[in-house]
């Protein structure tokens, strides 16, 4: 059984890597494997250490369904501008699909893919009832109007509404989306169904049947993670330094969590720069500039919401080389390579962005003693809170902060810690054990629906 495991996990990876490069007939050359492809030889490794059927196997080669939509909008000018948008829904074999929906400039059908992919194991680590699947726009949010945004939002769902749903495919926000946009989904979506659908999409406004806590979800699911992991490790809060490549709303309530933990956290950064105090920095009075003026770079804070301390402007390459406990990178994917591993220097990096590390990194990293804790346990928080929120819209009653909280913290730490004994008893890195824990899950619930051994030897 172990050979055929092997076999077919590479197999798998093989298959990912080639549908996802291409030969350039220009220059006659490779182009760099996908972020799919990359995500793949995570899944590789783990596959040698469960007992999975091939047919299981066989299903998570391939997206369930991808879905490319052209996005007409009218801009306040008058001119007529057309934006490309997408959603994947990559296996839904525990439950309707779930995952966001990001507007950054640079969103393409294989970086969903790649969320989508991700959003799979997420939900089954953390024993949701959802599949994984992702959505985004190509487009820049920050140059668009209010009234612009909207339209895009509203046209975004007019295009892929046969293809989400409450007991299909749920989307949340992402990256540059938040609860209003969700809001106008939410609403629109009901538009065009004649009937109020608030499960149809997470993170809305509490006015519209969003969930109490879900805004902090993220950043509170992976502070009760650092907080359940670094005593493993004898780590005291005030004798632990810490970066924050990404300062947005993850970011910063993560940042500022752990400062009144006791943390001293010394960078932050955001799309523009950061900035670094070895000393510590006041996050409160960072996070009310940043609200204020959309910035970290270049300014520590105003003079009249808190105590100037001396500090240094820096890059996000050079935060993620500083002399730190704690790495936390909250921004985008593909931020520590190969071409940067050998330059980290903390001891303790927990992912809260999606994908930030390469697969090849993970090795240098490695090799150096650091240990690296995954974004589909670190940044779960949201999800979590997500299917609460889904499961209060069913049933039509609401449960408090402190209930949320609680309940967040119950999952988050039970799974972080079967995560740990599997990555002990088995002896391989956290993110390997991860997705151990997700594809055991994920294997009983493809088996279920019947394998080849089943038919070749029926009942």
């Amino acid at each position: 059984m172990a050979k055929a495991i092997i076999s077919e996990a590479d197999n798998l990876a093989a298959t990912l890597l080639s549908s996802s490069t291409s030969t350039s007939k220009s220059s006659s050359k490779i182009v760099a494997p996908s972020l799919l492809a990359d995500a793949s030889t995570r899944l590789e490794r783990a596959l040698r250490y469960v007992s999975i059927s091939d047919d299981a196997i066989s299903r998570l080669r391939y997206p369930k369904a991808s879905l490319s939509v052209s996005i007409p909008v009218r801009m306040d000018d008058g001119s007529l501008r057309i934006f490309q948008g997408y959603r994947v829904r990559y296996d839904d074999t525990r439950g309707p699909g779930k995952g966001g929906v990001r507007y950054h400039p640079n969103v393409t059908l294989d970086e969903v893919q790649s969320l989508a992919f991700w959003m799979t194991f997420k939900c089954a680590l953390l024993n949701l009832p959802f599949g994984g699947a992702k959505g985004g726009v190509t487009v820049n949010p920050k140059e668009l109007s209010q009234a612009e945004l909207e339209r895009l939002s509203r046209g975004y769902v007019d295009a892929i509404a046969d293809f989400i749903g409450p007991d299909v495919d749920i989307p949340a926000p992402d990256v540059y989306t938040n609860s209003t946009i969700m809001g106008w989904m939410m609403d629109q979506y009901s538009i065009i169904k004649r009937q109020l659908t608030r499960g149809v999409v997470t993170g809305k406004p509490l006015t519209l049947g969003g969930s109490r806590g879900r805004e902090t979800a993220t950043a509170m699911g992976a502070f009760y993670i650092i907080q359940t992991i670094l005593p493993k490790f004898n780590q005291i809060p005030e004798q632990t330094t810490v970066a924050m490549q990404g300062f947005g709303n993850a970011g910063s309530t993560l940042a500022d969590l752990l400062a009144k933990a006791g943390y001293k956290v010394v960078a932050v950064s955001d799309s523009q720069g950061g900035i670094y105090a070895p000393q510590g920095l006041d996050i409160p009075s960072i996070r009310e500039y940043k609200n204020s003026r959309r910035s970290v770079k270049a300014v520590y804070c105003k003079d009249s919401v808190c105590n100037i301390v001396e500090h240094q402007v820096i890059t996000n390459e050079q935060l993620l080389t500083l002399d730190v406990d704690v790495l936390i990178p909250a921004a985008l994917e593909n931020q520590i390579t190969i071409a940067n591993a050998s330059d980290v220097k903390a001891k303790y990096i927990f992912e809260v962005a999606n994908g930030p590390i390469t697969s090849a990194a993970d090795d240098i990293l490695s090799d150096k003693g650091i240990h690296v804790f995954p974004d589909i346990l670190v940044n779960a928080g949201g999800v979590t809170v997500s299917y609460f929120e889904w499961v209060q819209n069913r049933n039509g009653w609401y449960w408090t902060l402190e209930e949320i909280n609680q309940r967040l913290k119950e999952k988050m730490e039970a799974e972080t810690q079967q995560t740990w004994s599997i990555a002990q008893e088995l002896g391989v890195s956290i993110r390997t054990a991860a997705y151990i824990h997700a594809l055991n899950r994920l294997g009983e619930a493809l088996d279920a629906k019947g394998t080849r051994d089943y038919y070749i030897n029926p009942m």
